[in-house]
């Protein structure tokens, strides 16, 4: 895949933009929106709404710290793609061993295949409570539709950006809809940003809930899709790398700060359900929406985990591809690595396992993958002779440092619970 947009993008863009800061601003909008998809796929919907639904305010705070944590370890990532014009996985294994690359590919695989299965099967409830369409089906379809936006990156990188954004659009008008229907309450906020638990149980939900909201795969996406347009953004503005993270931390600002709001009505929308009480699957939230709120919540709903299914797994797929070019050199048929990642996602439906265990235990997997991620980040963004100028500060890296200690030493909180 070309670096560069094609000739006919590139000489749409208005010369007179050329270097100024609403021009550096507006074109370097897009690769932060296509990771935000991560950041409100249907694992975020199954935690955070069961934090609403079980603990009401309570557990908000936890998705406004991990919101926050978002931001500092996509800007690492996004700054990573700027400075050097490659992406992690290439990175990881320009500058590691072919044994630890080896691995460490392997293991991105692993993940990129446990977020491919939460993606499907969240497409696939959502289509069986529109249109009552069978599980496998839904699955089918939802694997087809986003097979189809996920070829428009052959027309231009900048098309398949534009799309996931309208998809991400869907979902954060959705959200914003049903939380003006809810109409929270100023004092349960203000009370549910105050730092708590309300005992083990909540704990392990606020851990399901950092694990769901630190995606890994976004860190190899983020910093791939900033590599491929470097070249493109110093052309159109005639900026310094330096110059571009401007626009890149407004990108990061909005993009993610769009996605806190959505998971933060994910959990207002479920904790302000007349008769709250302890929900246990997205079927669940659904029937309770439309007994409760209506059936205009329960389709906005509906329609807002579709899109949700469809970004993310078209993104996934993506992500895929860029990191077996990056650990690998080499690359697979965009439909054969469709065909590989979607099959685990239906023979898991067609055994009539739980659409909610499954995801679960997604979130579980893509917990051991979190590390693997953040410590070759850490480590090449705090190195000037990769960085330059756009190096770590110290304070950066210790708070990278403390973000991986504490979301590995979650996630193990969260394996050492499930498995006791």
């Amino acid at each position: 895949m070309s670096p560069l947009n094609s000739p006919t993008e590139l000489a749409s863009f208005d010369s007179d933009q050329r270097g100024s800061p609403a021009g550096r601003g507006l074109i370097t909008l897009g690769p932060a929106f296509v990771a935000a998809s991560a950041y409100v796929d249907p694992g975020n919907f199954a935690t955070n709404m069961s934090a609403g639904s079980a603990y009401g305010y309570q557990l908000l705070w936890v998705i406004v710290a991990a919101s926050l944590t978002a931001v500092v370890v996509q800007a690492a990532a996004a700054r990573l793609g700027l400075a050097t014009g490659r992406d992690l996985a290439r990175l990881c294994r320009e500058n590691t061993s072919r044994r630890t690359a080896t691995g460490l590919w392997i293991q991105a695989e692993l993940v990129i295949v446990a977020t491919e299965l939460a993606e499907v099967i969240g497409g696939a409830v959502a289509l069986a409570v529109l249109f009552g369409i069978p599980l496998v089906v839904g699955g089918a379809i939802t694997g087809a539709v986003a097979f189809v936006v996920l070829a428009l990156e052959t027309r231009g990188l900048r098309r398949f950006e534009l799309a996931v954004a309208g998809l991400f659009a869907v979902i954060l008008c959705g959200f914003l809809y049903a939380l003006v229907v809810a109409g929270p309450d100023a004092g349960s906020v203000a009370a549910g940003l105050k730092p708590g638990f309300a005992g083990p149980d909540s704990l392990l939900l606020a851990t399901g809930i950092v694990g769901a909201t630190v995606m890994p795969h976004a860190v190899y996406l983020h910093s791939g899709l900033t590599a491929q347009h470097v070249g493109q953004w110093t052309a159109r503005t005639g900026s310094s790398r330096l110059a571009l993270l401007r626009g890149q931390r407004a990108d990061i600002g909005i993009a993610l700060g769009l996605a806190a709001l959505v998971n933060v009505s994910m959990l207002i929308v479920a904790a302000e359900m007349p008769g709250r009480h302890p929900l246990d699957s997205l079927f669940d939230f659904h029937t309770a929406m439309r007994a409760e709120a209506g059936g205009a919540v329960a389709t906005v709903f509906a329609l807002a985990l579709l899109a949700s299914g469809l970004a993310a797994t078209s993104v996934g797929t993506y992500t895929g591809q860029t990191v077996m070019a990056g650990f690998l050199r080499r690359s697979l048929p965009r439909s054969l690595r469709r065909a590989l990642t979607l099959l685990p996602a239906l023979g898991i439906l067609a055994t009539g396992l739980s659409p909610t265990t499954a995801l679960v235990w997604s979130q579980v997997i893509l917990s051991f993958g979190i590390p693997f991620a953040l410590v070759p980040l850490l480590w090449l963004t705090s190195r000037r002779d990769l960085m330059g100028d756009l190096v770590n500060s110290r304070a950066t890296s210790a708070a990278l440092a403390g973000i991986t200690v504490v979301i590995s030493s979650l996630n193990f909180v969260l394996l050492w619970h499930l498995f006791a």
